[in-house]
């Protein structure tokens, strides 16, 4: 049995793909729901204490995400990297890498936390606070600049458990600390019992508390059970972070382009009006939940790919692409079928007033139309950083967002207001699907290209 063959528990290089893919995918749904929950528990408990601190709690979005996608680029270029080389037999090499990463991450998280709690104010007053916002958001901030480190193993780490093929026990651990944050929330935000009341300070506690859990666990995982952490060894190093850095830093800023061009968007709904922002908004949370299969795929393709590279079975890396590409739009529109009769009773439940509820039924019977075609970009973007080519996914995440999306939602509300702009966004969706997948089919066809010559 060769090296490769013995680091394959999880079936990656042998196992039917579909299989593979399922398993992957379905425990990352219920991770991702956890983590939508996590944040909507938070949303629900902060709101009891009033618009002031709700008001403030969400001035910190921004700011909380920025710090993130440093997390979430390192967590790329470790999950790609390690799965090419548990791919390829490498399993000491592997451990090595995760080490080095996961201290990468540490340390550019604690700089970046460090700098967040020297500015609190004069950051929050440059994003547009209120001074009387100003003292709610230096509670919840400096607790959270101080409690974030804790988040950087279970992310980055539950990265590297997931290149492994293991993608239930970053799901568990993800749940837990969703379940232990909702538990402690109302006991240290409003002081039940024999715990103090804490208001906004509270949330951002028990928030930290979760966090230590599933970095426990997590820390757990990967050094006894998947025995992917070794001692660092400082002259491959500097070299492992620069390989790292090469693929997290287009990663990172890929994930930042979409909170911008969804306020870029925002702004164009704003000279709408109110109820144009408002159904926006709604359509919003509705969308999370419609595309979560889609995300929890993208996510399960990329230490798929990677391993299947590593071990030299491109042919077998790049079926599991289209085989995940013709499953994607079969599937988002059968779910957007089922939108249809739905749309209507949805757009009532999230709002009493008419005319949000009027566009908001009019972007839940367009845009999800589009949203197997936008699933086929976001493939091709995971295939893209499993390659290691990850300034060509920041370029087409790029063209997606403002080549397509921007331009044809400005056209369209230029030409028919609020509904123009949403037939833009589904129209630019399907565009830049198109063109996702006449790039992947050139893409295959290279590398069956250069297979074909080098035998």
């Amino acid at each position: 049995m060769s090296i490769a063959r013995k680091t394959d528990k999880h079936g990656l290089l042998s196992e039917p793909i579909p299989t593979v893919l399922r398993q992957l995918t379905v425990p990352m749904v219920f991770g991702m729901v956890a983590i939508l929950m996590f944040n909507l528990v938070d949303t629900f408990f902060i709101s009891l204490l009033g618009t002031e601190a709700l008001a403030a709690v969400s001035f910190t979005f921004p700011v909380t995400f920025a710090l993130n996608c440093i997390t979430m680029g390192v967590s790329v270029g470790i999950s790609t990297s390690i799965g090419r080389l548990l791919g390829g037999g490498n399993s000491h090499t592997a451990a090595r890498f995760a080490s080095h990463g996961l201290l990468l991450a540490v340390i550019l998280v604690i700089m970046a936390s460090g700098l967040g709690l020297l500015t609190i104010e004069p950051l929050f007053t440059l994003i547009g606070a209120s001074p009387e916002l100003l003292p709610i958001i230096n509670q919840y901030m400096t607790i959270w600049y101080l409690a974030i480190p804790l988040l950087v193993i279970p992310m980055a780490g539950n990265s590297a458990i997931r290149a492994t093929g293991d993608a239930k026990t970053p799901a568990k651990i993800m749940m837990l600390a969703g379940v232990i944050n909702g538990v402690l929330d109302p006991l240290l935000i409003f002081g039940y019992g024999p715990f103090p009341e804490l208001g906004v300070r509270g949330a951002a506690i028990a928030s930290g508390i979760s966090w230590a859990f599933a970095l426990v666990n997590s820390l757990y995982i990967l050094t006894k059970r998947e025995k992917l952490l070794a001692r660092p060894d400082m002259s491959r190093l500097r070299k492992d972070w620069q390989q790292i850095m090469q693929i997290g830093t287009p990663a990172g800023l890929s994930n930042a382009l979409n909170p911008l061009s969804g306020a870029l968007l925002m702004s164009l709904l704003a000279a709408q009006g109110t109820a144009s922002v408002a159904a926006y908004g709604a359509a919003m949370r509705i969308e999370s939940l419609l595309v979560i299969v889609m995300m929890a795929l993208g996510s399960a393709l990329m230490p798929f790919m990677a391993q299947n590279l590593g071990a030299n079975k491109p042919h077998r890396a790049f079926q599991a692409l289209f085989t995940a590409m013709r499953f994607a739009i079969v599937f988002q529109l059968l779910i957007f079928i089922m939108m249809v009769p739905l749309s209507w009773p949805l757009s009532s439940l999230f709002s009493q007033d008419s005319a949000v509820q009027e566009q908001l039924w009019h972007y839940l019977i367009v845009v999800p139309v589009s949203y197997g075609m936008q699933a086929v970009c976001m493939l091709l973007i995971s295939a893209l950083n499993a390659m290691h080519k990850s300034m060509h996914a920041l370029i087409w995440n790029l063209l997606r967002l403002f080549a397509f999306l921007l331009p044809a939602a400005w056209l369209g509300s230029w030409i028919n207001g609020t509904e123009g702009l949403f037939i833009g966004i589904a129209a630019a969706n399907i565009l830049s699907g198109i063109g996702a997948y006449l790039y992947a089919v050139r893409m295959r066809r290279n590398v069956y290209g250069n297979l074909a010559k080098h035998h």
